[in-house]
C-alpha cells in the first residue's frame, strides 16, 4: 500500500521551539558581529592620514663634464707640479761702467790688465801690481762696506742645513744626497752691505771709463 505525503511549502509555522531559538540567536550574533567589524574597518580607514603617493627617487645619470673634472683632477695629483719659471732681471750698465771709471781714475785698472807684460821682469809686474792694489782698494773702501758671507773661520767644519741659500754658499767637491750638509769652509765670501756711487748728470756718458788726456 503506497503512501503520499505531500508537503505545503506556504505553510509558516506558529510555534518556536528551543533549537529555533538557538539558530536565530546564532545568525544574530553573527550579523552584528560582521556589522561591527565592517563599521571599524570604515571608521579606520577615515581617521587615517592620506599620504601622498611617493615615486622611488631616480638617480639621475652624472653630466659627462662631472667626468672630464675629475679626470682633469686625477692627471693634476699624477703630474708633478712644473717648476716657477726663471725670470731674468736685465741690469743697467750704468753702475758697472762708473765701477770701471772710479778703478781706472784711483788705480789706472785698465790701463793695467791692456798692457802687455811677457816683457816686463817679475819685479816690475811686482811693483806695478801693488800701485793698482792700493788704488783698487781705495776704491773700492770709498765706494762700497763689505762684509763676508760666513762668520766662521776658514777652514772650519761647518752644518748647512735645508734651507740654506745656495746664492750664498757654493758647493764643490762630492755633492751626493740631499741637506744637510757638513762640509770644510774653504773660503768665507763676500758680500756688499751699502754702496756709496757718486750721482751722475744726465748728460754724462758713462761709456766713458777713461777719458783721453792732451797736453798742451
Amino acid at each position: 500500500m503506497n503512501t503520499l505525503y505531500t508537503i505545503d511549502l506556504t505553510l509558516r509555522p506558529t510555534t518556536f521551539d528551543l533549537w529555533h531559538i538557538c539558530m536565530a540567536g546564532t545568525i544574530a550574533i553573527l550579523a552584528l558581529t560582521v556589522i561591527a567589524l565592517l563599521g571599524f574597518l570604515l571608521l579606520s580607514a577615515l581617521r587615517r592620514p592620506k599620504m601622498p603617493l611617493q615615486l622611488a627617487p631616480q638617480k639621475a645619470p652624472e653630466p659627462e663634464i662631472r667626468i672630464v673634472e675629475k679626470l682633469v683632477e686625477v692627471e693634476k695629483i699624477v703630474q708633478a707640479p712644473a717648476p716657477e719659471p726663471i725670470v731674468l732681471k736685465e741690469a743697467t750698465p750704468d753702475a758697472a761702467l762708473q765701477l770701471l771709471n772710479l778703478l781706472q781714475k784711483e788705480a789706472r785698472f785698465i790701463d793695467f790688465i791692456k798692457e802687455e807684460i811677457a816683457g816686463f821682469s817679475d819685479a816690475d809686474i811686482g811693483i806695478a801690481a801693488r800701485v793698482v792694489h792700493e788704488g783698487c782698494k781705495k776704491a773700492v773702501n770709498e765706494h762700497f762696506t763689505l762684509a763676508t758671507v760666513r762668520s766662521e773661520a776658514e777652514g772650519s767644519k761647518i752644518r748647512l742645513e735645508k734651507n740654506f741659500d745656495p746664492s750664498e754658499v757654493r758647493l764643490t767637491g762630492n755633492i751626493v744626497g740631499e741637506p744637510p750638509f757638513t762640509g770644510t769652509l774653504i773660503h768665507k765670501g763676500w758680500q756688499v752691505t751699502d754702496i756709496r756711487l757718486p750721482k751722475l748728470t744726465q748728460a754724462h756718458n758713462a761709456k766713458i771709463v777713461a777719458a783721453a788726456e792732451v797736453e798742451l
